[in-house]
């Protein structure tokens, strides 16, 4: 028996009809070969790493700012332990010598049923330098007398001097208050004040500005607040003034600011 030839594969589907049906290949030498492009897995790759490097980067920062800060703070601790030790800075004392009130009335005023205060004293603080090496060179100072209450009594002020190491400087200053109008509260207080045996409580409040200077060093203006309590004292009876009771006075001295700038 002579085989049929049949072209494209014919001759096997009809030996064997129940195989699958061969589908025609054609060859196309012009065609080019499929390659998978990479440019996907770069992209995702090339994302990574840039996070990677930035993420890197900010840590690199944060680590060196922190090293830079430490760095600062141990050379100032370290230049503040050798100023301590050189100059052994102290603050300033404040003490009361005298306080004498002159004049002293509480009026109201039937027009409009308001009470007034009229006060005049007269204070006497002496200040000491206790430093070797450092000098103080304030501003005015102003000065205020409050009652128990916080109620103003008195105001004055005094001019600036220079408080040489060692010195003690004595400052003269009257304080008045003219026809200040009072809220009842006030007067409530001020006359339970007025009542007491061991007299009415008086506090001195001073404030100033304060610049240290040492060899060829000054510092920056720095605010201080000297706060004196423990003063008693009785209303004038006639003409003489009334003597305050200071024995017990203590006067407290507070930075207004905590750290000292130093220029040469």
């Amino acid at each position: 028996m002579t085989d049929r030839v049949y072209p494209n594969g014919t001759a096997t589907a009809a030996a064997n009809p129940n195989a699958a049906p061969v589908k025609n290949q054609m060859y196309n030498p012009n065609r080019v070969p499929y390659r998978p492009t990479p440019t996907a897995y770069h992209r995702h790759n090339h994302s990574r790493r840039r996070s990677c490097s930035g993420r890197r980067c900010f840590c690199m920062c944060c680590f060196w700012s922190i090293l830079i800060i430490c760095i600062v703070l141990l050379l100032a601790a370290i230049a503040g332990a050798i100023f301590y030790v050189l100059y052994h800075p102290q603050r300033p004392t404040f003490s009361i010598s005298s306080l004498k009130i002159s004049n002293f009335n509480l009026t109201t005023n039937s027009a409009d049923d308001a009470t007034h205060l009229t006060a005049s004293l007269s204070l006497t603080i002496s200040t000491k330098n206790p430093n070797k090496k450092l000098i103080y060179k304030y501003d005015t100072i102003s000065i205020t007398a409050l009652s128990s209450n916080q109620v103003v009594l008195a105001n004055g002020s005094f001019r600036g001097f220079t408080n040489s190491p060692g010195n003690i400087t004595i400052i003269h200053s009257p304080l008045s208050m003219v026809s200040q109008v009072l809220d009842a509260d006030s007067v409530t207080s001020l006359k339970s004040d007025l009542k007491r045996k061991a007299g009415m409580p008086i506090t001195i409040l001073m404030d100033t500005m304060v610049v240290v200077k040492m060899d060829t060093l000054k510092s920056k203006r720095v605010g201080i607040r000297v706060t004196c309590e423990g003063i008693h004292g009785q209303t004038p009876k006639g003409k003489a003034p009334a003597v305050a009771s200071t024995n017990n006075a203590r006067c407290k001295v507070d930075l207004r600011i905590k750290i000292l700038k130093w220029t040469f």
